[in-house]
């Protein structure tokens, strides 16, 4: 799990790799929310209240392989950003790695809690682990959490 958890490459670059054609975004939800507090201190954000939450699973044929969930404040998907609102079932990753504005911050890594909701996409009884970054595109942030399901590394 070591080299996913860090690799500082796209993930979308490297499931692409492995999948080929086959691989796919699957949208489970995107939506306007109040921004948790945990997060907007994560992108260390004072006065930003809603976020577009993205949901999604990135699989290779019928299988999902992660689970991702994207933060995206309002602020940042004004001007140039707009496009991040508007991914449809486009990869996130593809598009960042290829935003020459975009940083990336340090690596958390975390266990996805057994209560939630993504963990029925992981159909096994060991944990599923995970990391989250800030991006930052144009000075703006965007939170990614990407949690590793157990068929990820039956491939």
């Amino acid at each position: 799990m070591l080299p996913w958890l860090f690799d500082a490459s796209s993930l979308t670059a490297r499931l692409v790799e492995r999948c080929g054609k086959d691989f796919s975004v699957q949208v489970i939800s995107q939506r306007w929310q109040l921004l948790d507090a945990e997060e907007a201190s994560a992108m260390s954000l004072k006065k930003v209240r809603s976020a577009l939450v993205r949901q999604v699973l990135l699989c290779c044929g019928d299988k999902p392989l992660v689970y991702a969930r994207t933060v995206i404040p309002a602020t940042t998907i004004q001007g140039a950003q707009r496009r991040y609102a508007n991914m449809g079932n486009r990869p996130l990753g593809a598009m960042l790695f290829a935003d020459r504005t975009m940083r990336r911050e340090a690596v958390q890594v975390a266990i996805l809690p057994v209560s939630h909701e993504a963990n029925r996409f992981a159909e096994a009884d060991e944990p599923v682990w995970g990391r989250r970054s800030v991006f930052r595109v144009s000075g703006k942030p965007l939170l990614v959490s990407e949690y590793f399901l157990p068929d990820l590394t039956k491939m």
